[in-house]
């Protein structure tokens, strides 16, 4: 009876490991980013990247002006490929760009920005990464398009030339 007992216990104990295992996979929505659009900017208070001020996001982000939040890494490659677009987005008066530096270090961003151009108008340092997980970002590059207080428009992954033409019909 022993010897019977023992393969059936180790195969009822894998058949169990099994359905955890399986439930576990079969549940992929584990941590998402609840999704921010048409909601108002959060109020955080953060931290500016050129200084140790510490501002209200809501004093950032007026409310009569259309605003690109970009959050970006040093360490990025997407980050990089998009730079050129911010860049010419930065041209444009109806538009400021607010960047978040996101879990990276200062002196990696000031060459970052010192090699490719600084195209924001103001910097967040996001060192731990918490101010992002506020806005609902997934990683990065993301970028908010935020008019009246309200993000109107959310992009995941780096800005192209497709992104560009829709931020410019955005804010005519």
């Amino acid at each position: 009876m022993k010897n019977k007992l023992l393969p059936l216990s180790i195969t009822f104990i894998f058949i169990i490991i099994f359905i955890v295992f399986y439930k576990g996979l079969k549940d992929t929505n584990i941590y998402t980013p609840e999704s921010k659009i048409n909601n108002k900017v959060p109020s955080l208070e953060v931290k500016l990247f050129g200084d140790s001020k510490t501002v209200n996001t809501i004093e950032i982000f007026q409310s009569d002006k259309f605003y690109l939040l970009n959050i970006w890494s040093s360490w990025c490659v997407p980050c990089r490929e998009e730079h050129p677009v911010l860049m010419e987005l930065k041209n444009n008066d109806r538009l400021k760009i607010i960047g978040m530096n996101y879990k990276d270090n200062k002196e990696n961003a000031k060459n970052f920005l010192e090699e490719l151009g600084n195209p924001y108008d103001k910097i967040i340092f996001d060192s731990k990464g918490t101010y992002a997980i506020e806005w609902g970002a997934y990683g990065v590059p993301e970028s908010f398009l935020i008019s009246n207080n309200k993000i109107i428009k959310k992009y995941i992954g780096p800005l192209n030339t497709a992104s560009f033409e829709e931020i410019k019909s955005f804010i005519k």
